[in-house]
């Protein structure tokens, strides 16, 4: 593991750092358990809790709160999500995040920027589908 300072690696955690690293899916503590699961049919959702909120803390992965559920996401670089008003699921956006308007902040300001929370919401592609919606914005 990467960044580990007295941070004891079992096998469990390797699975569940290695599951989260896989999806760019941005799972729950529940999806994360389930796919877990697969490789280490004993373990129990408490253990998945317990050593997903261990791995952020050590910064391998982040938490993504917002909504009704935290997700997980193990990109650490800095870059923006969306967030599916109807289902939940939740997406990186393609373009880099800004760093305008941090550089305004620090010039302006004399604020250091240590990070930044950007959240977007909309109804993603499936929803829009499943529930007959239309993008307005698109012209057929």
């Amino acid at each position: 593991m990467d960044n580990v300072n007295q941070f004891r690696v079992t096998s469990q955690r390797r699975v569940i750092l290695d599951e989260v690293r896989n999806t760019t899916l941005h799972p729950t503590a529940t999806e994360v358990y389930e796919l877990v699961r697969r490789r280490i049919p004993s373990i129990s959702l408490a253990t998945v809790y317990r050593n997903l909120e261990l791995l952020c803390e050590q910064g391998l992965i982040q938490c993504l709160r917002g909504g009704d559920q935290r997700r997980y996401d193990a990109d650490l670089t800095d870059h923006y999500h969306i967030r599916c008003t109807v289902c939940g699921r939740v997406d990186d956006l393609p373009a880099p995040a800004d760093a305008e308007p941090a550089r305004f902040i620090a010039d302006n300001l004399g604020y250091e920027i240590l990070s930044c929370v950007v959240r977007y919401l909309g109804i993603c592609p499936d929803c829009r589908v499943r529930h007959g919606l239309e993008n307005p914005r698109r012209k057929p």
